[in-house]
């Protein structure tokens, strides 16, 4: 099978079309078939081996030490079972199925092996495949961090979302409406259109006004890229309010995650919201676009025609 090996730490152009071995699933893995899968800052980050300082020499610890021991990366897949283990209940060939793999990585490739007892899920009945791919990682981080601020436990907070139309950002957004909240979304005047279209009940513009100066006050205030810090944004803060970051840590994943993308997708509470697709031959270009910082929302890559 073709596969997007990463061959060393570096830019893009790290990022080589190989052939490999398909995998071979085990008694309780099923095979699947890649459709699309996405170009997430943790991709990036990976690739790039973007981390200062001694969190530097943690993520070699972990990932690998001159390049990834996972040399296929890619966190989240959807896509079609092609064969299933011997021990298998839980999915049929043919099933669409979307998912994540976490440290796992593996999903730049036209195959990958899960569990079936891992974070996989037959896909939203509405959703396309490049659909399913774009919701995944922003929306499992978005959960983790704003379940961290026990957003369901406040009653109609108001949340302020930091990086409003990125991947997390606007998964955010919409994940933060599904609890009842009141959503101010930050963002640039470029992205006005998209934070519209995500139901937030109002937005600012970061290069038009200074945030860190508004009076109104909020329960969570949620900087969904990272480049914040908590002192910036006291003054802005409710009694008992909380500052969660992106940058606090990894954001586990889990199958409540999954299970609440698919709901919110198929009640249409989520949208996707694909600012590019590249083909898998263009996968340097989607990370080159990635690495801009510019995207707004998901990049998609496309493994199959």
């Amino acid at each position: 099978m073709k596969a997007i090996v990463c061959t060393k730490y570096g830019p893009p152009e790290v990022l080589q079309i190989h052939e490999v071995a398909t995998p071979i699933p085990k008694d309780d893995q099923i095979l699947v078939k890649i459709v699309a899968t996405a170009v997430n800052s943790g991709d990036v980050r990976v690739r790039s081996l973007d981390v200062k300082g001694i969190m530097r020499v943690a993520m070699q610890v972990v990932v690998g030490i001159t390049r990834p021991r996972k040399s296929i990366l890619g966190t989240v897949y959807a896509g079609i079972v092609e064969e299933v283990g011997k021990n298998v209940t839980r999915f049929n060939v043919g099933d669409k199925v979307f998912g994540m793999t976490g440290f796992a990585f593996g999903t730049y490739a036209e195959f990958i092996a899960v569990g079936q007892n891992s974070n996989v899920l037959e896909m939203p009945v509405n959703a396309s495949f490049e659909e399913a791919a774009s919701i995944i990682f922003g929306g499992q981080t978005a959960i983790h961090f704003l379940e961290k601020a026990k957003i369901a436990e406040r009653s109609h907070p108001c949340v302020l979302i930091l990086g409003a139309t990125g991947s997390v950002g606007s998964a955010a957004a919409q994940i933060a409406k599904h609890h009842h909240t009141h959503v101010t979304a930050v963002c640039s005047s470029e992205g006005h259109d998209l934070a519209a279209l995500l139901g937030v009940d109002g937005i600012v513009h970061y290069d038009e006004e200074d945030i860190t100066r508004r009076t109104e006050k909020y329960d969570i205030i949620f900087d969904a890229i990272g480049t914040y810090n908590a002192r910036q944004f006291k003054a802005l803060l409710n009694d008992n309010g909380v500052f969660v970051s992106v940058s606090a840590g990894y954001a586990s994943e889990n199958m409540h995650q999954l299970r609440l993308l698919k709901e919110m997708f198929e009640q249409g509470t989520l949208i996707a919201t694909i600012d590019r697709t590249y083909k898998m031959d263009d996968i340097v270009e989607a990370h080159r676009y990635v690495d801009t910082g510019r995207k707004k929302g998901n990049v998609v890559v496309r493994i199959r025609p």
